[in-house]
């Protein structure tokens, strides 16, 4: 993703969610980032040409997949995955400076699902009202429509909002991961330390259709690191499978491996091989 211009990056907004700082990790102050309200605008700013990324999360070490992320990917118009980048989550419940009634929290479904415990010691009346990221919670708390956020410090500091309590969520160590999309065509060089994603669609819906997909893999060493199926939307009972590997689709035992699984399954998707974050 380096270049010498500026480049333009679509996000999750708004300002202040964890997807604006881990956005901050990967790029300089010469580019420019826009945020969007949700994924799927994002993503849709690079199908579109308004920007030339888009960084959007895909995983959370609690909370699990982030479902319109892989389906956008696997179904919507073709992007690729360019690189990624991991942010440890924490979140801090805020108000308007002299509140003292909370009723109404608003925050975004993973968020709330890692701070149940708090939520229901010291909240268990209030009601906990879904936004399409931390960040537009915290917002919506700073025009008086709701009484509390649980989001990022950072928006507290972005909308003049008070922190009533820091480290809230139920699991320390909280890591989200996030990738950074792109028109398809240019494809990383290879690094040695590479994952490639890819979207399976399976021919017939048959008992061991997953085994065959997994023994390709195996046969040639291949280590899987995520693997997530999807309903494909046709009918139920239907799913496609998104599958990420160690190495890069240049290194023999990747490429060859997708090029056998392209004879066995309906179709593949390629999603990307990109260089892997160092932990």
């Amino acid at each position: 993703m380096s270049a010498a211009e500026s480049q333009r990056f679509a996000y999750l907004g708004p300002v202040g969610t964890f997807t604006e700082a881990a956005l901050k990790k990967i790029t300089r102050e010469s580019d420019v980032l826009i945020p969007y309200a949700n994924v799927t605008a994002a993503l849709n700013a690079v199908r579109q040409g308004e920007a030339q990324f888009a960084l959007v999360p895909i995983e959370n070490s609690v909370e699990g997949v982030v479902a319109r992320t892989l389906d956008e990917l696997a179904t919507g118009d073709p992007l690729t995955i360019a690189g990624e980048v991991t942010l440890p989550v924490t979140f801090a419940l805020m108000a308007k400076p002299g509140s003292n009634k909370i009723l109404r929290i608003g925050t975004h479904p993973h968020a709330e699902s890692q701070c149940r415990a708090y939520i229901a010691k010291n909240y268990p009346h209030a009601e906990i009202v879904p936004t399409s990221s931390t960040s537009a919670a915290a917002e919506l708390v700073s025009k008086g429509e709701l009484d509390a956020a649980i989001a990022s410090s950072v928006a507290a500091g972005h909308f003049g909002l008070e922190i009533l309590a820091e480290d809230i969520g139920d699991n320390a160590g909280a890591v989200t991961r996030f990738i950074s999309a792109q028109k398809p065509g240019w494809i990383p060089e290879p690094t040695g330390y590479d994952r490639t994603s890819m979207a399976i669609f399976i021919d017939i819906d048959h008992a061991g259709a997953l085994l065959e997909i997994l023994q390709v893999f195996a046969k040639r060493d291949v280590n899987l690191t995520f693997i997530q199926s999807r309903p494909t939307g046709r009918e139920l009972g239907h799913y496609h499978f998104i599958i990420d590997v160690e190495g890069h689709i240049n290194d023999p035992a990747v490429g060859g491996s997708i090029t056998e699984l392209q004879e066995i399954c309906d179709d593949i998707r390629f999603l990307g091989s990109y260089p892997r974050e160092v932990q």
